[in-house]
């Protein structure tokens, strides 16, 4: 009997990343939902213009790497640690939603198949939901916490 050896290494299997298309899938998400970020009133003045391609990156290679794609943002990063890298910024439920919205709208443009768009929604939807940070109603104050609005200095979302 003649046995016939397989590959070498066995090819490993695809990411979610490769399955919806790999870099140009995520870079075509934050641009759009960047398009919607500069026009919005709310969510506009937590990125700053100067920065708003740094933050775009960001969320960009957050994403990939999130994913199973490169592992870029960590490389120059470190650990992602997003409710740390939120926390100077008041993200009340009204901004979350207005974040959602621009992000469901985007996804969608992708006309990803439908367990593909579930997914990557379902982790959108509760990553948002984890980073509210603040009520939006004033407290005895006049302020809902004690950062403005204004991102730390140098510096923007993630």
């Amino acid at each position: 009997m003649t046995v016939t050896p397989g590959p070498a290494f066995p090819k490993p299997a695809a990411t979610f990343y490769d399955e919806v298309g790999g870099h140009e899938t995520f870079a075509l998400l934050t641009q759009r939902f960047y398009d919607g970020v500069r026009e919005d009133d709310l969510l506009a003045p937590m990125y700053p213009e100067a920065d708003l391609e740094g933050a775009q990156w960001r969320l960009e290679a957050f994403l990939e790497q999130y994913w199973g794609g490169p592992t870029t943002y960590s490389a120059q990063r470190g650990h992602p640690r997003l409710r740390m890298r939120h926390a100077p910024f008041e993200v009340t439920p009204a901004a979350r939603d207005r974040w959602l919205a621009h992000m469901r709208a985007a996804l969608l443009s992708l006309d990803l198949p439908p367990l593909h768009e579930a997914t990557l929604w379902d982790y959108l939807e509760r990553a948002a939901h984890a980073m509210v940070n603040a009520s939006g109603d004033p407290g005895p104050d006049g302020d809902d916490r004690p950062s403005p609005l204004a991102p730390p200095r140098g510096g923007s979302l993630l």
